[in-house]
């Protein structure tokens, strides 16, 4: 893929059916200039993301593919699941990758979010990036009332969408449309099933809590019944993922409990996983040229 590249994460409200999943991922394959990278599905959370990267006028083209396949097959009227959501494709976020600069990314994501409303008839917000006022920046609090909220929220003025009516799909909800940073989604599991201990640490290591600086956190139910701690890390730089883990597992033990594991949802960065290695590992002038298959694809 020479020349410039964009990486689009959308995320569809269905995690449980696969032949849904399979369906929207096949709009993705069969779209000519991107390279679907991952799709990874998650049941209690009721949610898939699925990873494509090309060039940026590809990309947008594939987006809008992949939310039209999502509208026809996801019925929000009868979705449920742990992750808050507005609509069948509940945010599509476009990722400067290679030779593409943020302010080329917040243009593609206003164009698609156009092409959205004219072509499905789908209420657009634009958030990070992209944003049209300061409280549309985050996407916790576009999201606030959920799809079952969303009719009475759009109702008021300042809450009206970016593109189209000020009234939600009847069966798809709402799409949030942006422009953002890399972003690591995380999930820690906790040795208990009192979602109240999670939803605790959550509020003490999330930015907007006074918590750790770039991330989002809220405590939900795993698909195996145990405590979750769901972490959205917006700029590894500034917060790595050592730095998480190590201040859940902290507060965890605050609580008397411990963790069990921890997950990756979609894709990482290579620079925050050799920031894990450096961390634990107490290594010294360790970076990327140190890595085999990293110098094999130079």
């Amino acid at each position: 893929m020479p020349g410039p590249l964009v990486e689009c994460v959308p995320n569809i409200s269905e995690g449980r059916r696969t032949d849904v999943i399979e369906a929207v991922a096949a709009a993705v394959r069969t779209t000519d200039g991107v390279r679907l990278l991952h799709v990874q599905s998650d049941p209690s959370h009721n949610r898939s993301v699925i990873t494509f990267a090309g060039a940026p006028e590809a990309a947008g083209r594939t987006a809008v593919a992949l939310a039209a396949r999502a509208v026809e097959l996801i019925d929000m009227r009868h979705h449920q699941g742990e992750h808050p959501r507005l609509g069948a494709v509940d945010v599509i976020p476009f990722v400067p990758i290679a030779a593409t600069t943020m302010e080329a990314c917040v243009a593609l994501a206003r164009r698609v979010g156009e092409e959205l409303w004219a072509t499905l008839r789908l209420p657009v917000y634009y958030y990070a990036e992209a944003a049209t006022a300061p409280h549309r920046v985050r996407l916790p609090d576009i999201r606030k009332g959920e799809f079952e909220g969303l009719a009475e929220k759009m109702a008021r003025p300042e809450w009206a969408p970016d593109v189209g009516e000020p009234r939600p799909h009847p069966t798809a909800g709402a799409v949030v449309v942006g422009a953002r940073r890399p972003l690591i989604a995380y999930n820690i599991n906790l040795d208990t099933t009192d979602v109240a201990v999670a939803k605790a640490i959550a509020r003490t290591i999330r930015e907007s809590s006074g918590g750790l600086p770039a991330v989002q956190a809220m405590g939900v139910t795993s698909a195996t019944g145990l405590a979750q701690v769901s972490v959205n890390v917006l700029d590894a730089t500034r917060t790595p993922l050592a730095r998480v883990f190590d201040q859940v597992r902290q507060e965890a033990g605050r609580h008397g409990v411990g963790v069990v594991e921890s997950e990756i949802v979609g894709l990482v960065p290579l620079d925050a996983v050799l920031d894990v290695a450096r961390a634990h590992l107490q290594l010294r002038s360790f970076d990327r040229d140190q890595v085999l298959e990293a110098r094999l694809m130079e």
